[in-house]
């Protein structure tokens, strides 16, 4: 398997849009010509678009944007934008008056940084859409659906970590597979390959990390409210270039969530919303069990950029900044 960028991928275009004071942006996946696509939702608090679609057993088997967003369940209005845009543009399910543009998506929380009343919103997801028009390799980090992530948040903010989005992409032959992540947990992050923690929640000297397993075992006898310290959710897409149906695409982003689990822990808990989509915009001949194992690779390998990426921001320290 050797790493490509993402924008190798042909038939995607990918656009961030952000407030850097708000703390919150959006991350646009578009596919002009529509994609077969899945979806698999395994945290406990989910905010999300157009979900009940994406069932196999629905109708519309296209979508034509993926919508990343900050902003909890107000961030899903971002997709409104992705509507404008690709209306404007004549792109959506034919409907003989006219067209509807499929849009899905899901959002994040990160209200708790920058200003609480900053929410991507229409305009900012039309600004997303547009800005994936430069066909350029998408920034990771503070970027985006990223802007405002974080990890390690059991605790609360005083001992959490700055986290963003991550990217990666590989091919093996002609199949491509590429992953876009907002990672923004209650958990720690650990190096796909060393296994080793990398970030996560801080120590109580803040000079290093602690675990977030090890400490949720301490409250395993007590009656605590985590949402009244934190909410969190990781979002992902993988787009690739292989022919899949819509029941492959929920399988395979079913099984890529084991990329959130060798990275991401604790991952998938009640006050995680973590969600995967699946798009599949291509005609390679594929068999469906190895590119589950190839997704799950990039998955992983886009969490560990997302917080080898990120920096310093909203009094959160980034990886690179932790001695």
């Amino acid at each position: 398997m050797k790493e490509i960028k993402i924008s190798d991928i042909k038939g995607f275009r990918i656009g961030h849009a952000q407030s850097i004071p708000g703390g919150t942006g959006c991350t646009a996946i578009i596919c002009d010509k529509g994609a077969v696509a899945g979806m698999d939702v395994r945290g406990g608090s989910p905010a999300s678009r157009e979900s009940e679609l994406l069932r196999p057993v629905n109708t519309v088997d296209k979508v034509h944007c993926v919508m990343l967003s900050g902003g909890s369940a107000y961030g899903l209005a971002a997709g409104d934008g992705a509507m404008k845009y690709l209306e404007e543009k004549g792109i959506g399910f034919d409907v003989t008056c006219g067209v509807v543009p499929i849009v899905v998506g899901a959002s994040l929380f990160d209200l708790w940084v920058g200003d609480f009343k900053c929410r991507p919103d229409s305009a900012m997801g039309y600004e997303a859409c547009k800005s994936s028009e430069k066909n350029e390799e998408p920034e990771q980090g503070n970027a985006g659906a990223g802007t405002g992530a974080a990890i390690g948040k059991l605790l609360g903010e005083k001992y959490a970590m700055k986290s963003g989005i991550g990217i990666y992409a590989a091919q093996i032959g002609k199949i491509q597979c590429g992953a876009i992540v907002a990672v923004n947990a209650l958990g720690d992050v650990f190096d796909y390959d060393s296994h080793k923690q990398i970030a996560g929640m801080l120590n109580k000297d803040k000079n290093g990390l602690s675990s977030t397993q090890e400490t949720l075992y301490e409250y395993i006898e007590r009656d605590i409210n985590l949402y009244a310290e934190s909410i969190n959710t990781t979002l992902g897409c993988i787009i690739t270039n292989a022919r899949l149906t819509k029941s492959e695409c929920t399988k395979i982003a079913q099984a890529a969530h084991d990329g959130f689990a060798q990275t991401i822990r604790p991952v998938h808990t009640s006050v995680d919303g973590d969600t995967i989509f699946l798009a599949s915009a291509g005609d390679v001949e594929v068999y469906p069990d190895s590119l589950s194992a190839m997704a799950t690779e990039v998955i992983a390998r886009a969490v560990n950029n997302a917080v080898r990426n990120a920096r310093s921001a909203y009094g959160l320290t980034a990886a690179c900044d932790l001695k």
